[in-house]
């Protein structure tokens, strides 16, 4: 278990101190705006669509280091596949780090995300986990013509 631990931290102070996909993406066809009351975490999350395709996607923001690497795994995880996949995949990391569901031990799907599993048992961090993924959830959802915010993330992002 100590080297899960292990992995666990390593990856997160890896992806804190050089996020993947951080920047601005000026050729964005959709964004949205997140934020957390609770903490103060603040991302802006980008995605470019070509097609069905999430083309690219990026983010910029500031919090703390498990918002910073959960923000950056998701880039990774979600570019070059296409909107329901990402919506698969959001769902599914969605669930496991809020409890909802345990991670079939025969399903890959999730990959490396499955690091962020460990954050259910602080409540507190759970939406640092997850602001990030509700953020694309509703840029994708911009993007399929729904410029209101949808119930899963309405509490913690601002598409002001």
């Amino acid at each position: 278990m100590s080297n899960i631990n292990e992995l666990y931290k390593r990856s997160i102070f890896d992806h804190n101190r050089n996020p993947r996909n951080f920047r601005a993406m000026e050729d964005a066809s959709h964004s949205c705006d997140g934020y957390n009351p609770l903490c103060g975490d603040k991302v802006n999350v980008y995605v470019h669509l070509d097609s069905e395709v999430v083309d690219d996607v990026s983010f910029t923001g500031s919090g703390c280091a498990i918002f910073k690497a959960s923000a950056s795994f998701m880039t990774s995880a979600i570019k070059g596949k296409t909107q329901d996949q990402a919506r698969e995949t959001v769902t599914r990391f969605l669930g496991m780090v809020a409890g909802s569901s345990d991670p079939d031990p025969d399903d890959n799907s999730l990959g490396k995300l499955s690091i962020f599993q460990g954050v259910r048992e602080f409540p507190s961090r759970v939406k640092c986990a997850t602001l990030a993924w509700h953020a694309l959830t509703c840029a994708m959802d911009k993007a399929n013509g729904s410029p209101e915010e949808s119930e899963p993330h309405k509490d913690v992002v601002s598409t002001e």
